[in-house]
């Protein structure tokens, strides 16, 4: 029973310092939440929806790509043109520098260079065929390089020829 009579007069000891200790604290709070107010900013003012009429169905559409038509009067078009009846070769579907000349061919007279398109599938060519997407024909081949002629059109609508070269790919190159 002694012991009994020790935990109730502890416990009321414990309780009787707690309330006077944390006293001070309360009291800081209680001051400090006072002057605390919660503002809202008002919401902005909302503007009237306005409709725009759209006017520009006569002007051309800048994400279709356009046709570039032949200036006559400047004298478009008076220089060579390519041949658009013509079947396309298979190499003509591919840009040039993405093709590769892994090597050459000869036999008699006639020389051939080997072509690795990207999609690594090898093709025999020779002088007279075509090479990439800009009408480029092969005007001469050597052990090293091939030379193209290539069409070019410009702004105006003319054609202009450009001489275009596609090297012969490097040992390092063929390792990797």
């Amino acid at each position: 029973m002694r012991a009994h009579y020790i935990a109730v007069i502890s416990t009321l000891i414990l309780t009787a310092c707690g309330n006077s200790e944390f006293s001070d604290l309360k009291q800081f709070v209680q001051e400090a939440a006072e002057g605390q107010r919660g503002r809202v900013e008002p919401l902005p003012q909302v503007k009237a929806y306005e409709p725009i009429t759209y006017n520009a169905f006569d002007l051309q559409d800048p994400f279709k790509p356009r046709k570039i038509e032949a200036d006559k009067t400047a004298g478009g078009g008076s220089g060579p043109s390519p041949d658009l009846a013509r079947l396309k070769e298979a190499l003509e579907a591919y840009p040039l520098e993405s093709l590769k000349m892994v090597g050459t061919l000869e036999r008699g007279n006639q020389r051939w260079a080997l072509i690795k398109t990207p999609d690594n599938n090898l093709y025999r060519v020779k002088k007279g065929n075509f090479l990439g997407q800009n009408f480029g024909i092969i005007a001469m081949i050597s052990d090293s390089s091939i030379t193209l002629k290539e069409l070019i059109q410009d702004t105006t609508g003319s054609w202009s020829e450009r001489t275009s070269n596609l090297q012969l790919l490097e040992d390092e190159e063929k390792k990797k």
